[in-house]
């Protein structure tokens, strides 16, 4: 299933949302992500209780995305760049590279290649 990159910070931002306070509603998410409420109820579509639930595929998305993220971050703070550009590079970054291309530039850094 090919996701777009909107997609996937949806899953990434219900996820860090779900490891800092257990449960999920829209509202946390249009918080978050700084959107409006209609637009994360239009986004996500109907919910049943209120609270969004990563299902075991979109929570293995979720941690994929997140884990670049967090790799490309750490990258480009420990280069030099500001904690706020770092934070909106490392989000575009973590959509454009290919799963190989993620895997073996972190062997290199992490020297297990």
């Amino acid at each position: 299933m090919k996701l777009y990159a909107s997609g996937e910070d949806y899953l990434e931002a219900v996820l860090v949302l779900q490891r800092k306070q257990g449960m999920v509603r829209s509202i946390d998410l249009a918080r978050h992500m700084g959107f409006s409420k209609p637009s994360i109820s239009h986004a996500v579509g109907g919910l049943k209780n209120g609270f969004l639930h990563l299902t075991a595929i979109g929570q293995e998305v979720a941690e994929k995305i997140y884990e670049r993220h967090r790799f490309f971050m750490e990258q480009l703070v420990a280069a030099g760049v500001d904690l706020e550009t770092a934070e909106q590079e490392a989000c575009r970054i973590e959509h454009a590279i290919s799963d190989t291309s993620f895997r073996k530039l972190k062997e290199k850094v992490q020297g297990t290649d």
